[in-house]
């Protein structure tokens, strides 16, 4: 047995707002973002929903898909850099708020990359038969700590939340291989000051594009595998070219990578369990396919994982 994912759920915000919005409020343009991010829209969370709403419905959904109930959970990791608040954590307003037991909860900081740290924190647990399931959630609502009148940064984000419930899965399926880094040299360069998100943006775009490749090769290679054997690429949706530099170093065809930066932007820890939702409710995913997840965030952190999809 080894520790895959026993189901997934995901909540996005109703209201959409695309880069012909955005002209109306700042100096940009719709192609400008097209060209250089990828974006077309993204969903923005209204006042009255903060990061736990957000997440306690991503979370119902992906227990519910996995057969179970909250009392079956024995750990819950919620990946966020836009808590409700500093303290009490994300994590402990959903354990009290699906009803679970008085099971252990914690966030983890890790940015973008925070879905696959979570997914390899559970993982630890499956596999040394110390937990059952795993409840790990990817959420942020980037809006509140956006600074609309930037508009470098104020184009690239958007708020949404996915989860999901890990446990043992049958042999062969599950994580295969991972690698998690971090190089806080980097911290400068994507960093929350006070209110506000800022980035180098030049920087951040170097380090991904070397990083994102580099891990998601190693991960590969660690499984055994050969690039003939990736049935899709899930990247952390950043920014267009940034992706293409990863699945290019990958050496896997276009049609192989999973792509919906253009309907959510950059939505942080969601992003790569959201892509891998969507794929999987368009029927692209089947049992068996091999999957690399790789991302990269503040901090500077990142992490890629192999997983052959299945229970």
């Amino acid at each position: 047995m080894s520790a895959g994912i026993l189901g997934m759920g995901k909540f996005v915000p109703e209201r959409v707002v695309t880069n012909t919005d955005l002209e109306k409020v700042m100096d940009t343009s719709d192609e400008w973002i097209r060209t250089r991010t990828g974006i077309e829209e993204r969903r923005i969370a209204d006042d009255e929903t903060d990061t736990s709403d957000m997440a306690f419905a991503a979370a119902n959904q992906a227990i519910r898909n996995a057969g179970l109930t909250a009392f079956d959970i024995d750990l819950i990791l919620v990946a966020t850099v836009t808590p409700d608040h500093p303290f009490p954590t994300v994590a402990c307003m959903l354990q009290d708020r699906l009803g679970a037991r008085r099971i252990p909860a914690m966030d983890i900081s890790a940015a973008c990359s925070g879905f696959i740290y979570g997914m390899i924190t559970a993982k630890q647990f499956i596999d040394n038969g110390t937990l059952r399931h795993v409840l790990v959630v990817g959420v942020e609502k980037l809006s509140k700590i956006t600074n609309w009148d930037d508009r470098g940064t104020a184009v690239l984000f958007g708020d949404a939340a996915a989860a999901a419930v890990l446990g043992n899965v049958s042999e062969g399926k599950g994580i295969l291989s991972f690698e998690l880094g971090a190089d806080g040299s980097g911290g400068s360069y994507l960093y929350q000051d006070g209110k506000y998100l800022k980035m180098n943006g030049r920087e951040v775009f170097k380090f991904a594009v070397r990083q994102m490749g580099e891990s998601a090769v190693h991960v590969v290679e660690k499984a055994g595998l050969k690039k003939e054997d990736i049935d899709y690429l899930i990247p952390h949706q950043a920014n267009i070219r940034i992706m293409e530099a990863s699945r290019e170093r990958l050496g896997i065809p276009e049609e192989k990578m999973i792509k919906t930066i253009q309907k959510y932007g950059n939505t942080s820890a969601s992003s790569i369990p959201l892509a891998l939702i969507d794929a999987l409710e368009e029927g692209k995913i089947k049992d068996g396919d091999v999957l690399v997840m790789v991302g990269f965030g503040g901090g500077l952190t990142w992490g890629a994982l192999t997983l052959k999809w299945g229970k």
